[in-house]
């Protein structure tokens, strides 16, 4: 069995997502204040947290509605609550599973082109978008939502951001 995009894409963003959503209920369970959270920024200049959460559903759904040539879900960035950042990244993650593997079909060789308010973009091949601009944008805001949490002493460490692994097995 080959390697398509499908595999390096649609299972990626839902995993993230996934797990992006139980990161929030950590910080609620340690008793964290949710709009300290939301206010919280790693730098002035960065985007507050729950920028980090829509841009990550964002860079997915776009992702794969240009891989596929699937119309992606309108959501307006209006969320202020945890519950409302996690209802995001489910309507993304539905989104995502919803859309037939086989759409993935062809997409290494699709055009992508992006372009952006000041005129300016990139023209990309399926393969190159997903690896040279997708994924590295998404895991930017996936790592930098974490780094939010950790810097303001939510307890997450590598295991969350690996949750969707499950627990390591011992192998003999």
């Amino acid at each position: 069995m080959s390697f398509k995009i499908y595999d390096a894409s649609a299972p990626v963003f839902i995993a993230a997502l996934t797990n992006m959503q139980k990161w929030l209920d950590k910080a609620l369970a340690e008793g964290k204040s949710e709009s300290e959270l939301m206010a919280a920024r790693l730098a002035p200049d960065m985007a507050p947290f729950p920028r980090q959460f829509q841009m990550s559903s964002d860079t997915a759904k776009f992702a794969v509605a240009r891989l596929t040539g699937v119309e992606a879900p309108a959501m307006p960035d209006t969320e202020a609550s945890f519950d409302e950042l996690k209802a995001r990244c489910q309507r993304t993650i539905d989104f995502i599973g919803g859309v037939d593997p086989a759409a993935f079909d062809g997409a290494d060789d699709r055009e992508v082109v992006l372009k952006f308010p000041n005129g300016t973009g990139y023209e990309f091949s399926g393969a190159r978008y997903l690896t040279g601009f997708a994924l590295p944008n998404f895991f930017f805001h996936v790592t930098t939502a974490y780094a939010l949490l950790r810097a303001n002493g939510v307890g997450v460490g590598k295991p969350d951001f690996l949750q969707h692994l499950g627990q390591p097995s011992a192998r003999t």
